[in-house]
């Protein structure tokens, strides 16, 4: 789903339109492969993102809060020094080529005018952004390469910056009518007709392809009236961006509406494309980054409880062999009660049973090289070891149950998980708690320490949310006031929600925001109704010893909500 040519041109003229005359005032590198860059423009303060990852590289206005790393990474630094303070002449798209070119206008090192140029590439595996200077020369890149490159080209600091080689494809744009149909008419019929589109004319994305042939039956006759007919729009400059809906998730977008999928899916029409690239990529990109953020301390935890897990069973399994002990001390108590019967060699005790009702006789073995008195002794000794092991284990079994227990709240925050620094959180949450070693001889991780989520109620009560188990600690404990309400998920993994009352009760709206908010950000958002428990902070106390997150609670009421994604982005400061 890369941008087409088309699409870009529609998006390159109203860029230009909003950021001609624009001043940039500050640049972020929030991704490796993104930069966002303020600026203002029209006396309107805006936010242009520049990607140039190999799955979604684009440029468009956005509305989005990124989160910036605590430092800034050497590309965002040498940007800064370049464009801070640079005025954007014009944007531009060279001859329908999947790019985008900022002509931008600023001051070298002395302080001497001159021009330099961002090119955004769009172009799959090649795509790359690439600062340029006045003579032609690549300042620097986001992706370097050299000659053994694709398309051999060399993207490297001081090199001569050059277009990428056209392809061998006829533009349609700049064709005829009748070139348009002599085309059509010479087309080998065998092949499909968006196979020989795509093959033939360049500019055109595999899903325009599929549609215009959709659109003429696959039928090559008709087929040159919807390229005329795209040509002229085109040439218009009147486009439709459109993003393409199939089980409530952005399938693709396109600059025009698209039919080909049927009832199957649904095209959801924005105002412009700035709006539909932010709203397509903003949820994609958020799952990609935080799944990729949180993939190595995923696989640490795993393998922890993954180990806990077989060790539980293990000690299990030895505590159900003591389930037998109670037979061993009765058998004991026999052999001392009929010691007078015994001598040294016997193998076998026959003997009443008085432990039961009827006195039943009863064989009890023996090992032949002990006395009598040694073989009691080691049945006593027998007892007493499996009820010394049945106390410990039981103890390890509980702490090992706690410990599987956070290690699954421990997977609940990563798949949560928001920003880098709920992930360092967690990582040093982990480190503390010992299932993570500190690296030796490593720098210190440097962030704020964060303050919970911040949500406002429509009846203006603040509601706040931890982040972590260790931040749900905190805030129960310590910056909650006691005649605040908590609120958490009933049974099920989740955050620490707490209502600032100010002593007031809070409307009953506000509580089931607040429950709706709970559920959200918990393992029951996929679950539909929760029961979510909710009492006052005062009743709530962290038994000793417990893990991060984990609270006893009493005299609470119990109210069922529903995870509401858009009343949390509603709600949230």
């Amino acid at each position: 789903m890369p941008l087409d040519a088309i699409t870009i041109s529609g998006l390159v003229s109203e860029l230009n339109d909003k950021l001609e005359g624009g001043r940039i005032d500050k640049i972020q590198q929030p991704e490796k492969d993104i930069l966002l860059i303020s600026l203002r423009s029209k006396g309107k303060n805006r936010r242009l993102l520049v990607c140039g990852s190999s799955g979604g590289a684009r440029i468009h206005l956005t509305e989005n809060n990124l989160e910036n790393p605590a430092e800034p990474p050497m590309f965002c630094m040498l940007m800064r020094k370049h464009l801070v303070g640079a005025k954007i002449i014009s944007v531009t798209q060279p001859e329908m080529e999947r790019m985008i070119v900022l002509e931008l206008d600023t001051h070298d090192e002395l302080g001497i005018n001159s021009g330099k140029k961002l090119v955004c590439e769009m172009m799959g595996r090649s795509s790359n952004v690439i600062l340029v200077g006045q003579d032609g020369r690549i300042i620097d890149c986001m992706r370097r390469a050299d000659c053994a490159g694709e398309n051999g080209r060399s993207m490297l600091p001081g090199m001569i910056y050059r277009f990428p080689p056209k392809q061998d494809k006829r533009n349609f744009f700049d064709m005829s009518p009748e070139e348009i149909d002599g085309e059509c008419s010479n087309a080998d019929k065998t092949t499909a007709a968006d196979k020989w589109l795509l093959n033939r004319f360049a500019g055109l994305s595999p899903l325009i392809c599929r549609e215009l042939s959709y659109r003429a039956g696959g039928d090559y006759g008709v087929l040159p009236s919807y390229l005329k007919a795209l040509k002229d729009t085109v040439a218009g400059g009147i486009f439709s961006p459109n993003m393409l809906i199939r089980d409530d998730k952005p399938l693709d977008y396109s600059f025009m509406p698209i039919k080909q999928y049927g009832e199957g899916s649904s095209c959801i029409a924005y105002e412009d494309f700035s709006s539909l690239l932010d709203g397509f990529y903003s949820k994609r990109d958020k799952a990609e980054q935080q799944r990729r953020r949180s993939h190595e301390l995923q696989h640490a935890v795993k393998i922890a409880r993954e180990r806990l897990i077989r060790k539980l069973a293990a000690q299990k399994q030895e505590l159900q062999q003591t389930e037998n002990m109670e037979e061993i001390r009765k058998k004991a108590e026999l052999v001392t009660a009929n010691i007078y019967k015994l001598k040294k060699g016997d193998r076998v005790l026959h003997c009443e049973d008085y432990y039961e009702a009827d006195c039943p006789e009863i064989s009890i073995e023996l090992d032949p090289l002990k006395t009598p008195q040694q073989n009691s002794a080691a049945l006593f000794k027998q007892y007493n070891k499996l009820k010394g092991a049945k106390e410990h284990l039981n103890v390890l079994v509980v702490q090992g149950e706690a410990q599987l227990d956070y290690l699954n709240s421990v997977m609940e925050e990563l798949e949560r998980a928001e920003n880098e620094r709920d992930i360092l959180d967690i990582r040093q949450e982990l480190t503390v708690t010992g299932y993570l070693r500190k690296k030796k001889n490593s720098r210190p991780e440097k962030a704020r320490k964060q303050a919970p989520m911040r949500f406002v109620s429509d009846d203006n009560f603040e509601i706040l949310v931890g982040r972590s188990n260790a931040q749900n600690d905190e805030l129960t404990t310590k910056l909650a006031r006691r005649t605040d309400i908590w609120l958490h998920t009933q049974r099920v993994h989740g955050s620490h929600v707490i209502i600032s009352c100010e002593g007031l009760e809070p409307p009953e709206n506000t509580l089931l925001q607040a429950a709706s908010l709970a559920v959200y950000y918990s393992q029951g958002r996929e679950g539909g109704k929760t029961p979510v428990d909710y009492t006052m902070v005062k009743y709530v106390r962290k038994p000793s010893g417990a893990m991060p997150g984990k609270v006893i609670y009493t005299d609470y009421k119990t109210i069922f909500a529903e995870a509401d994604e858009k009343l949390a982005e509603r709600l949230k400061k």
